[in-house]
């Protein structure tokens, strides 16, 4: 499989779309989670690590995984992270790990996957019972937010009610939307939104 952001790599640290994206969800999910030094987080889609850089000080260990290698090779060699952080190369989508997890997080990741069922079904098999979720993603959209023939997006992003039933089908409680911030372009405005929901617990 070709590794469609190996050209973005280069440069995404510094990009301004990246950098307005990263601190925009970042502050929304300190926000809306409470993070402690007990807990076990995914990235999903973490790319270089801008979520996880900013998690990664308040929690016990963050695992960050990504498709792209290049992305990832930008993540390792950022020497502050690497006591806190462990990074993979790996599709769960396609191969579960063999972890359970406190809190899965993601950041304008879930519209490069095209099964959307699947991906959730995966979150809730990732997270131990009671863990959260906190994913942010682009509202729906015209198209305009990527480039014309960009590969990889299958989604002009969600529906806040549609992926609203989604979570619940999935076996999420508690979800609560809200819009991490608003991306400026020449093409328009563009709202992201963060949903935290929680893992229904089993009762024995």
């Amino acid at each position: 499989m070709s590794d469609l952001f190996k050209e973005k790599a280069k440069e995404w640290d510094t990009n301004d779309r990246s950098q307005q994206l990263s601190s925009g969800i970042g502050s929304a999910i300190l926000e809306n989670i409470h993070l402690t030094q007990s807990m076990e987080v995914l990235d999903f889609g973490a790319g270089t690590g801008l979520i996880t850089s900013q998690i990664a000080p308040f929690v016990k260990r963050v695992t960050a995984v990504d498709i792209s290698e290049s992305m990832l090779e930008k993540l390792r060699a950022k020497t502050e992270l690497q006591e806190k952080v462990q990074v993979l190369c790996h599709d769960i989508t396609v191969s579960r790990l063999n972890q359970e997890f406190d809190l899965i997080m993601s950041a304008m990741a879930m519209h490069h996957v095209k099964d959307t069922e699947n991906m959730l079904n995966q979150f809730s098999k990732h997270l131990k019972q009671g863990g959260q979720i906190a994913l942010a993603d682009l509202d729906s959209e015209d198209g305009t937010f990527h480039k014309a023939g960009t590969e990889g997006v299958f989604h002009n992003g969600f529906d806040r009610t549609y992926f609203s039933e989604l979570l619940n089908r999935h076996g999420f409680i508690d979800i609560k939307f809200s819009t991490a911030l608003t991306v400026k372009a020449d093409t328009g405005l563009y709202p992201v939104f963060l949903v935290v929901a929680r893992k229904v617990a089993v009762t024995h």
